[in-house]
């Protein structure tokens, strides 16, 4: 008798566990599909990112942006950018209007990266 009682609480422990594990993968899911959702519909949201400014001219003008995921990251751009290109590239925490992960315009920038 005890053996089957064993046997069936590991059968319960392991319906629960497969249970939970699927709960927890179908959030995971629903937050997935939603960002796709947002990015294929073009929805503009403003928003606080780290992107890389690219100006041109005499004086400089604010010619490109580029939405970067972390700060080192755009740190490292820019010092490629640098190296290849006689523009003027800073990386910046903005304000900014954004479709899924691109940039559409900057409403302010917020602070210099260095």
């Amino acid at each position: 008798m005890s053996k089957i009682k064993i046997v069936f609480y590991l059968v319960l422990v392991f319906i629960i566990y497969k249970g939970y594990v699927a709960f927890k993968d179908f959030e995971i899911g629903v937050g997935d599909r939603y960002a796709e959702i947002e990015e294929r519909a073009e929805f503009e949201k403003e928003g606080e990112v780290v992107g890389l400014m690219m100006y041109l001219g005499d004086p400089p003008v604010l010619k490109e942006h580029l939405f970067t995921e972390s700060s080192s990251k755009c740190l490292d751009m820019k010092q490629i950018a640098e190296e290849t290109s006689f523009a003027y590239y800073e990386c910046a925490r903005v304000k900014a209007v954004l479709v899924g992960k691109k940039i559409v315009s900057i409403v302010e920038e917020l602070e210099v990266i260095e």
